[in-house]
């Protein structure tokens, strides 16, 4: 079976899928560290929040099990007012915010447009009235140009977890240069902040039933692979 990777920024976003799955260390560029979670012919690599932690992580991947596909996977803020907590978005571009290049996926419908930063309301509205996107996340383009410079395959899946009325609190700086997010930090943050308790709960929630619809998904996406995989290997058998 062709390999398919998945790239995601944080292990919760994808928790569900691959808490039975076969975890290991691999290194990569000087000693670099990346958890890498196999079944099969399956890959998951949370390579951390930004434009960086995704280009290294979607190297590495391509680099140690060239895949033929690889997916950027994970949550994504909406632009558009009708999009809820919850819905999947399959886009047919994603816009680069910073440089405005873009990689198209015939398959899908939408734009997505990956920030350098968590957007706020404010930035939504802008976002959509310059790129007509659905969506922002960080990470997609980054994987599509790390993907597209050598030769491999590249989708995207990306469930909203904000919807377009919804003020993310400042995460950012919990951030490192590693793209590792600091949770305990950001929960000491919140703890003195009473004003961000319930922002904060909410966005608990929302995270919950996003993972939980993201992770459905990406099995139905394995299941399909594995079944195309061997109807090409009986046809080659006759």
């Amino acid at each position: 079976m062709s390999r398919i990777a998945f790239v995601a920024a944080l292990e919760r976003e994808v928790r569900p899928l691959i808490k039975h799955w076969s975890v290991s260390e691999r290194e990569y560029a000087g000693g670099r560290k990346f958890r890498v979670y196999e079944n099969g012919a399956a890959i998951v690599v949370c390579g951390g929040i930004g434009t960086v932690a995704a280009r290294r992580a979607t190297e590495a991947v391509i680099q140690i099990y060239s895949p033929s596909v690889v997916y950027s996977v994970g949550y994504a803020g909406a632009l558009d007012p009708a999009l809820k907590v919850g819905d999947l978005l399959k886009p047919g571009r994603v816009v680069d915010a910073g440089d405005g290049s873009s990689a198209h996926m015939p398959d899908g419908q939408g734009i997505l447009v990956s920030h350098s930063l968590p957007a706020t309301v404010a930035q939504k509205s802008k976002l959509r009235e310059s790129y007509g996107a659905q969506a922002v996340d960080m990470e997609a383009s980054s994987v599509a140009r790390a993907a597209q410079a050598r030769g491999v395959g590249f989708e995207v899946l990306k469930v909203i977890s904000d919807e377009f009325n919804f003020e993310l609190p400042a995460t950012d700086r919990f951030v490192d240069t590693e793209g590792r997010f600091h949770e305990a930090r950001f929960a000491f943050f919140v703890a003195l902040r009473p004003w961000l308790w319930l922002r904060v709960i909410q966005l608990g929630r929302n995270s919950a039933l996003a993972t939980r619809v993201l992770c459905a998904a990406l099995r139905r996406i394995l299941t399909e692979e594995v079944r195309a995989d061997s109807s090409a290997q009986a046809t080659e058998r006759r």
